[in-house]
Parts: structure tokens; C-alpha cells; sequence
């Protein structure tokens, strides 16, 4: 019913037949490890009243294609996505302000990233950054219309990524934003 508020630490843990949860829109947090290991789902609909998403949420859910944070959301666990081998595309909502270590780490199918973050801080360094660790497997990049700065180092040494969208709002581009992204081909 609409009284559940969080799905609580492991609450789903290594449930892989599991193939499909719709999360009703009165949770606000999805705790640390809540679907670890569901390797069977292949979709999770976050609704907008989510607020966190715990670290290792997702970890090893192998078969998720795409994930959408909504809106709501403004912090992203460490590790909250790794080795979410099959996801192909992540969109991050307009409220993210933090992103885990790692949260994508091992994501080796993840080649489009739609940032919607307005109020994303610069990174201070490139290894901070959440795609550090497969940026070479990432060939888009899409920019929302409501972004207006683009973070310090987001996409550097993105070796491969070829196509960047700019919604326009942008302003203003982090130093070393783009470094060492020697394919671009579309802006």
C-alpha cells in the first residue's frame, strides 16, 4: 500500500528471479544493498518521491537496460550501479548534486549519459568524477535543457565519445571538461 517509506538495507537481496519492480510513489529512499545482486531485473521504475538512492542499490543487477533518477533524487550511494553490466543508458535527474564513488564502475555497456544536474558542483579532479572509470566506453553525452554549468572534468579523457548535446541554458563549461576527448565529432 502507499505506507511503505524506504525499502530497508538487503531488502531485496539476491532475489534474481525478480524481473520487475515498480517502486510505489510514497518511498523516499531505497537503502544501501535493497536490490544487491538481482541479476533477473531487467526494469525498476524510481518514482518522483525518491529522495536517495543507498549505496550498492543496484549492484550487480546485470540485467537492467536503462535507468531513469528522477527528479527528486539528490544523492547517488557509491557502488549504488556497479557492475550493472547490461545498462546501456542512464539518464541523472535535475536534483542530483551527489554522486558515489564508483557508481557506475564496472558499467561496460554504458555508452549514452543524459545529465540533467543543474547543481552539480565541479569536480576537483578527474578520477572524482562518476564516469572516470568507463569513460572510454561512453560515445554520448546530452546535456539537458535546465543545466546551465558543466561540471569541472565531467567527461575528461572520454577517448571515445563522439557526440556531445548542449541544451540552451549552458553558460558556462568546467575547466578540463572535455580534455582528451579527441573523437568529438558533433557538438
Amino acid at each position: 500500500g502507499n505506507s511503505v517509506t524506504s525499502i530497508g538495507s538487503g531488502a531485496f537481496i539476491f532475489c534474481s528471479g525478480l524481473t520487475s519492480v515498480t517502486i510505489g510513489n510514497s518511498v523516499t529512499s531505497i537503502g544501501e544493498g535493497a536490490f544487491l545482486g538481482c541479476s533477473g531485473l531487467t526494469s525498476v521504475t524510481i518514482p518522483n518521491s525518491v529522495t536517495s538512492i543507498g549505496e550498492q542499490a543496484f549492484n550487480s543487477c546485470s540485467g537492467l537496460t536503462s535507468v531513469t533518477i528522477p527528479n527528486s533524487v539528490t544523492s547517488i550511494g557509491q557502488y549504488a550501479f556497479y557492475f550493472c553490466s547490461g545498462l546501456t543508458s542512464v539518464t541523472i535527474g535535475n536534483s542530483v548534486t551527489s554522486i558515489g564513488e564508483e557508481a557506475f564502475y564496472k558499467c561496460s555497456g554504458l555508452t549514452s549519459v543524459i545529465w540533467n544536474a543543474k547543481n552539480y558542483k565541479d569536480f576537483k579532479d578527474y578520477d572524482e568524477t562518476p564516469f572516470y572509470n568507463i569513460r572510454l566506453n561512453i560515445t554520448s553525452f546530452t546535456f539537458g535543457n535546465e543545466v546551465e554549468h558543466i561540471p569541472a572534468y565531467l567527461c575528461y579523457d572520454m577517448k571515445n565519445l563522439k557526440e556531445v548535446t548542449i541544451g540552451n541554458s549552458i553558460t558556462s563549461i568546467g575547466q578540463y571538461a572535455f580534455s582528451g576527448c579527441y573523437k568529438l565529432r558533433k557538438v
